[in-house]
């Protein structure tokens, strides 16, 4: 579904340029979850944000469905986020002033859909999260649980073919954390669909398909979970956050 080329990410501060991605090659399979671990600082969001297009790489390619990403115009650019790609990030970003709903069904109304269809499908994917109960509730009233949901509903909203988790449970304590996951995983595998999770907490990285470690800004090791649970912890780095 995704393949990554020879991608490097550099930023200039000042006189100085800072590598925080260099050669990473990487192929992601249809369906698959894949967890990105790693220490802080290492170009775990950095390298989220290109693989959803929301910043260029340097250098390199990112193949989706074989189209070169990064040759494609910023409209075109824009139009395949929409169409392809959900978010989830560690803050949730919901707007206080609307409810769970009018959150939830942002996305379709932006994309042009007619507001009883956005209602229906923002209501479906509302009670397909747990929170059929919650509709008319705005963030303020919500759990950080709750409201990590309805940023899950919004993400899938408009049916991605690719969801990119950024430490979606980083503000969440344990329970709510393996709640929060295992809805993702849950999806993953109801649905088929892609997600790519960084994340910090290694008990919840070896649910997902494949662990992919960064180690400034390289890829140190892949591996799948059961190799991951007899070796041990994936490096001094990780902890459960």
């Amino acid at each position: 579904m995704i393949r990554v080329t020879n991608l490097y990410k550099s930023f200039t501060m000042a006189t100085r340029q800072i590598e925080v991605l260099k050669c990473l090659n990487l192929n992601i399979e249809r369906g698959e979850m894949l967890a990105i671990v790693g220490a802080s600082g290492v170009g775990k969001s950095t390298f989220l944000h290109i693989l959803g297009a929301l910043d260029r790489p340097t250098s390199g390619k990112v193949f989706f469905d074989g189209i070169d990403l990064f040759t494609l115009s910023e409209r075109a650019l824009a139009d395949f986020r929409n169409r392809k790609i959900g978010f989830v990030f560690q803050f949730h970003h919901l707007l206080p002033e609307f409810s769970a709903l009018e959150n939830a069904k942002m996305p379709a109304l932006i994309q042009g859909m007619n507001a009883g269809d956005a209602d229906r499908k923002a209501r479906a994917f509302l009670e397909g999260v747990g929170l059929g109960d919650r509709l008319r509730h705005r963030p303020g009233e919500l759990s950080g649980g709750e409201q990590q949901r309805v940023a899950v509903a919004r993400a899938l909203l408009l049916e991605p073919a690719l969801v990119l988790a950024d430490e979606p449970t980083g503000n969440l304590d344990t329970h709510t954390s393996e709640e929060v996951f295992g809805l993702l995983r849950g999806l993953n595998k109801r649905q088929g669909i892609t997600f790519v999770v960084v994340t910090h907490n290694e008990r919840l990285a070896i649910q997902a398909d494949r662990i992919l470690e960064m180690v400034d800004g390289r890829i140190a090791r892949k591996s799948d979970p059961a190799n991951t649970i007899e070796e041990g912890r994936l490096s001094e780095g990780l902890s459960e956050t």
